[in-house]
């Protein structure tokens, strides 16, 4: 059976002076092909740690990451590049947006990578977002709400197989916390995309169809909304 994501016995570990440090310890879970989950637990647990893994921005210690039908560990970085260019979306906390390009030029940054042309797609996503007045505006001359909606346009506009959301509403106020909520459920509903978001908050997890909880490195749950909706009955 082909997942979106699929890990096994990941491991990450460090040296720390005489002591190693496991950040990560046989970590094992699955995710569908459109399936949303939330990657909860204290800070210091592993939970950006396990994105990381996942994207393929670092390499675990031990175990396997499957991405995108990609065994991650079996590829050098340019072909881990190659698997998120083609198949993976990111929102980050930080918005990550290029100061030196208007919003519509910063949407298209993954397309151009790829050698591809994507005005026409960026408009509509922005426009989409609410931003259609905006696009030509830098993003310095956006408020953080903006910007965040610019990075989730950014993020579907290669139509990823799954996207990864670390803190995406971290910098945010509630109301427009809450707005950026909505579009990322509603954009990625509409795409199909696989999604793993990363987050203290816990009302943000609840809307996922599934809740990974970290503690210590390890995963002490794995809660799926069915669970969850018969425990609140």
């Amino acid at each position: 059976m082909s997942f979106a994501l699929s890990v096994r016995n990941l491991t990450k570990t460090f040296d720390s002076g005489s002591r190693r440090l496991t950040v990560l310890d046989d970590v094992s879970f699955d995710l569908d092909d459109g399936a949303t989950c939330a990657v909860v637990g204290p800070s210091g647990s592993g939970k950006t740690t396990l994105l990381g893994l996942c994207a393929g921005l670092d390499r675990p210690s031990s175990g396997t990451v499957e991405l995108c039908d990609e065994r991650l560990d079996a590829l050098d970085e340019d072909d881990r590049s190659r698997v998120r260019g083609q198949s993976v979306g990111f929102i980050f906390q930080q918005f990550r947006l290029i100061p030196t390009l208007t919003a519509l030029e910063n949407v298209t940054v993954p397309l151009e990578l790829r050698g591809e042309r994507g005005d026409n797609e960026a408009k509509r996503l922005l426009e989409r977002v609410g931003l259609g007045d905006r696009m030509t505006h830098y993003p310095t001359q956006l408020s953080g709400g903006e910007q965040q909606r610019v990075a989730l346009a950014r993020a579907f506009i290669n139509r990823p197989r799954i996207l990864f959301a670390d803190e995406p509403t971290g910098n945010l106020d509630t109301e427009t916390s809450d707005r950026v909520e909505d579009l990322l459920f509603d954009l990625n509903a509409e795409a199909g995309t696989a999604l793993v978001v990363v987050t203290h908050d816990l009302d943000l997890a609840a809307r996922t169809e599934r809740i990974l909880r970290l503690k210590g490195g390890r995963l002490v749950s794995d809660e799926p909304q069915s669970v969850r909706e018969n425990e609140a009955a």
